[in-house]
């Protein structure tokens, strides 16, 4: 398996499909780390949130090898856009199966698609196991969120931009969830750019691929509630994404949800972008360690905007005397 080769591979594929989004310096960040900080804006995606280039590298493969194939997913909700809209454009059909809890904005938005949704279980690895076991069961096309060489190496494309916006970064600072996203950047950034230092970033409330890593071995964690419903959830015991994110990242930090609610205040405030909790988590990694990354050169990636109302209502709220 060759996740660099597959990351090459997507950035040609998926030239037409998706947009080489902003990386933004943040002079306010800057200054308050005492570094330079970019932000690699994913959360201008189609979509709404880097989800969308893995799925659209996956689906360009199944289609150009069965155009009549149908296709499973499971979602909390940003994988399952990037899925439908993937879909839509190709003309392929598929299903989605969400779990009980998943945000009503995002189930919302999959309604706007040609594609089926399904409810099935509790959190985000209950719907993925139902998915998976449909399609090995109906001879469907399973389409992982996250363990796929395919997704792994269309996430890994945002890695590529940043490389040709900016040609060296010191400090790579990237949410983490199931791992598709930071083993694809981490995979064509120790290729590229050894040096780079790869910062893993996950809640406090849901840090399974974290304590894995720490442990060496498969963690099974329950995660409490988080804002960083993006990234909640645990990863299969044998996904591929353990393992590179095992070899290839260097380091984790774990992110409060009071420093998640500030990051996203923070962005709104200073940069009049709405962001979700996920893209929080990676930027508040960096808040609460600015020492860590003073006078270099540090790039956040802003992995999604996919935030509802009520959630960003209750942020700003809370912050409120």
């Amino acid at each position: 398996m060759n996740i660099l080769s597959e990351v090459l591979k997507a950035q040609n594929r998926l030239r037409n499909y998706m947009l080489h989004t902003p990386l933004i310096k943040s002079q306010y960040i800057s200054k308050l780390a005492g570094g330079s900080v970019y932000l690699k804006m994913e959360s201008e995606q189609y979509t709404g949130s880097f989800k969308a280039r893995g799925s659209m590298n996956k689906l360009l493969t199944v289609v150009r090898e069965n155009p009549e194939a149908y296709c499973i997913t499971a979602s909390t909700g940003n994988h399952g856009r990037g899925f439908a809209r993937a879909l839509t454009l190709l003309g392929l059909k598929g299903k989605i199966v969400i779990p009980e809890n998943a945000v009503s904005s995002k189930v919302e938005a999959l309604k706007l698609f040609d594609v089926e949704v399904e409810v099935y279980g509790k959190d985000c690895y209950e719907s993925e196991m139902h998915a998976k076991k449909r399609a090995q069961e109906e001879g469907l096309v399973w389409v992982s969120p996250y363990n796929d060489p395919e997704v792994i190496g269309g996430q890994g494309t945002i890695a590529t931009e940043i490389m040709q916006d900016m040609g060296h970064v010191d400090n790579l600072l990237v949410t983490v969830g199931g791992g598709g996203m930071i083993s694809g950047i981490a995979s064509y950034m120790k290729a590229v750019s050894p040096e780079t230092q790869i910062i893993g970033c996950q809640p406090e409330n849901s840090p399974e691929m974290a304590l894995s890593v720490r442990a060496g071995s498969y963690q099974e964690i329950e995660s409490r509630e988080t804002l960083s419903d993006g990234s909640a959830g645990g990863f299969e015991r044998d996904s591929i994404t353990f393992k590179i994110c095992k070899e290839k990242v260097d380091a984790f930090q774990l992110v409060s949800e009071q420093t998640i609610a500030d990051s996203i205040l923070l962005m709104l405030n200073k940069h009049s972008k709405v962001i979700e909790g996920a893209a929080g988590v990676a930027l508040g990694a960096l808040l609460d360690n600015q020492q860590q990354f003073k006078d270099q050169t540090n790039v956040v990636v802003i992995c999604g905007a996919n935030i509802s109302s009520a959630k960003l209502a209750s942020v700003i709220m809370g912050s409120m005397p």
